[in-house]
C-alpha cells in the first residue's frame, strides 16, 4: 500500500468517521467465542504437557466440566508431528501423541469414561487433526 503524502479533507474526514465505527470490520475472535459459548463448550489446549501430565489434566478438567454443566470440551492436542518419541524404540509412535493416548486414557478410566458420550476429532474449523472433541453426559 502507498501511503499519501497530501491527504484531501475528505480523506481524512473519511479515516475519522471510520475510527469512530469500524462497523465494515469482522472481529473472527468475538465471532468463535460467540459459536463455542452457544454450544457450551470449555476449550483447554495441551500442547506443553507430557502423556501423564496431559492424563492428570484431562481427568480434572471432565471432572470440571462436569460440574459446571459444559455439554463439550474442545481439546487441543497438536498433531504430534514434532514428537520425539518415534525415537525410542520402547514407545507407541501413535499412543506416544496426545491425540491418540487421551482419548484411549479416558476409555481406559473407569470414573471418567461413563461421564462421556463420545470422543472424535474436531471439524477442520475447530481444530481438525491438531484437536478433539469430548462430548459429556448430562448428569
Amino acid at each position: 500500500m502507498i501511503k499519501k503524502k497530501n491527504l484531501s479533507t475528505e480523506d481524512k474526514k473519511s479515516w475519522e468517521d471510520f475510527i469512530k465505527n469500524p462497523s465494515g470490520i469482522f472481529d473472527k475472535d468475538q465471532g468463535i467465542s460467540k459459536v463455542l459459548n452457544k454450544k457450551n463448550r470449555f476449550k483447554f489446549d495441551l500442547h506443553g504437557f507430557t502423556l501423564d501430565e496431559a492424563n492428570i489434566k484431562v481427568k480434572k478438567l471432565i471432572l470440571y466440566c462436569i460440574d459446571k454443566k459444559y455439554k463439550e470440551i474442545l481439546l487441543i492436542t497438536g498433531k504430534g508431528i514434532h514428537s520425539t518419541n518415534d525415537k525410542n524404540i520402547y514407545s507407541s509412535k501413535n499412543l506416544g501423541r496426545l491425540k491418540y493416548s487421551v482419548p484411549e486414557f479416558i476409555k481406559s478410566d473407569e470414573d471418567i469414561s461413563k461421564l462421556i458420550l463420545s470422543i472424535e476429532d474436531a471439524k477442520i474449523n475447530e481444530g481438525g487433526e491438531g484437536a478433539i472433541i469430548i462430548r459429556l453426559k448430562n448428569l
